[in-house]
């Protein structure tokens, strides 16, 4: 039986990666995203089909589910891949901003689940993947809407564990550190305030610290072939960091005051 995988914010980077790497294996691709009309080389493949999502509209959602199991005739995997990070002070974050980066990262991954698991639970299995970050795990400075989010999705995931279990529904969460993909371009909102100027000489050497870390780090195929596998491990194992460049052990290790000391040389030198 043909296997189908449905991914969100498939346009580019690592959730184009996913569906280009899981069309090579065979599998049937549901690459979704915003405008799907951009997304003319994708079109082109075959045994994958471009719909629209947009995690934020309910209905198109449901809209590409039911596109999805029309054309394939099942879902197998979905993965949770649209995100961005709004980066900056909290203090030069608007309403919207803070709106829009909870509606994206957490409250939209929320809705493709829910919409998801009926299906699951109807045909006994399945498997469900959220991309989390690094930063689900470890804050960083200037990053506290983003870490909110992502330490939302931590927290869910694994509560949602517990519930699905039983209907042999796998939860896996990926951890990205450093990737290079559009997260500093068009995947980034800054935070700004007209004559707020009292963080720059702080959050300056942070945003290059952070766009080097990017440019020098792999790119989106290596976090597409750690779902693969996390897809196709046959275990329950839920969480699979990438390049997290010790900090999830020093965090475990060190003291909080020594871990917070670290932090701040690695990030704001």
């Amino acid at each position: 039986m043909d296997k189908v995988i449905l991914i969100t914010g498939a346009s580019s980077g690592i959730g184009k990666e996913t569906a280009r790497l899981f069309q090579a294996k065979n599998w049937k691709v549901a690459a979704t995203m915003r405008e799907p009309d951009k997304a003319e080389d994708l079109k082109k493949i075959v045994d994958l089909e471009c719909f629209r999502l947009d995690v934020t509209d309910l209905v198109s959602i449901k809209a590409a589910i039911a596109g999805t199991i029309e054309k394939f005739g099942r879902i197998d995997v979905v993965v949770n891949n649209a995100g961005y990070g709004l980066l900056g002070p909290f203090e030069a974050a608007t309403h919207e901003q803070i709106e829009r980066q909870f509606q994206t990262n957490v409250f939209g991954l929320m809705n493709v689940c829910r919409e998801i698991i009926p299906q699951l639970r109807e045909q006994k299995g399945g498997t469900i993947v959220n991309i989390s970050s690094l930063g689900g795990r470890v804050p960083f400075p200037f990053s506290s809407l983003y870490n909110a989010t992502k330490f939302a999705v931590e927290g869910f995931t694994e509560s949602l564990q517990y519930e699905l279990e039983p209907f042999n529904i796998r939860m896996k969460l990926i951890e990205p550190g450093p990737i290079k993909t559009d997260f500093y371009g068009r995947s980034q909102d800054v935070a700004r305030m007209e004559g707020l100027t009292i963080y720059d000489h702080r959050y300056a050497p942070f945003m290059e610290f952070m766009e080097k870390g990017g440019s020098d780090a792999p790119d989106g195929s290596t976090v597409a072939q750690v779902i693969y596998d996390a897809v196709t491990d046959r275990s329950n194992k839920l969480r699979y960091p990438i390049n997290t460049k010790g900090l999830l052990f020093l965090r475990s290790v060190l003291p909080q005051r020594a871990y917070r000391f670290v932090t701040k040389k690695i990030f704001l030198r």
